[in-house]
């Protein structure tokens, strides 16, 4: 039984890790730049984006009007950046903060699944982006290279 349990867990070591980093990548960005697309209609802010802003999304800190445009920024700025692995760490930090801004601020119950968001960033954030970016290309971050 053991001898099957290590052969199992050597062939699952094997999966790439740049391959699971690209994932870890690809997944919360797909998230964020979905929201961000609901938030607009071409290049303008949809006027309910703003009701819901001035309502539902209420922040203590910031007034609604620019809490909309920077959050309909980020989630689209963002996630292409994190997708290319383009300011990789920079970008998984910022929806990270974005995450913890919506799960303390505005859905506080949907702890579940803002937690599978926030492990999924702060996995890329400790371990980079692996090789399959554009800051492995450009040397950006030799920190991140994924440990063979």
């Amino acid at each position: 039984m053991r001898a099957a349990l290590n052969r199992a867990n050597a062939l699952v070591a094997r999966l790439p890790l740049d391959l699971v980093a690209l994932m870890l990548r690809i997944f919360p960005a797909v998230i964020f730049w979905q929201s961000g697309r609901t938030k607009v209609d071409g290049f303008s802010i949809r006027e309910w984006t703003w009701f819901l802003f001035e309502q539902e999304y209420a922040l203590p800190l910031i007034p609604p009007h620019w809490a909309a445009v920077l959050a309909v920024l980020a989630e689209h700025a963002l996630p292409i950046l994190l997708v290319l692995g383009l300011l990789t760490r920079f970008s998984a930090l910022a929806l990270l903060g974005m995450t913890l801004v919506i799960q303390i601020f505005v859905y506080p119950e949907a702890w579940v699944t803002h937690g599978l968001w926030a492990a999924a960033l702060l996995a890329v954030a400790a371990l980079g982006p692996g090789r399959l970016s554009v800051d492995h290309l450009l040397g950006l971050d030799p920190a991140g290279q994924a440990p063979k």
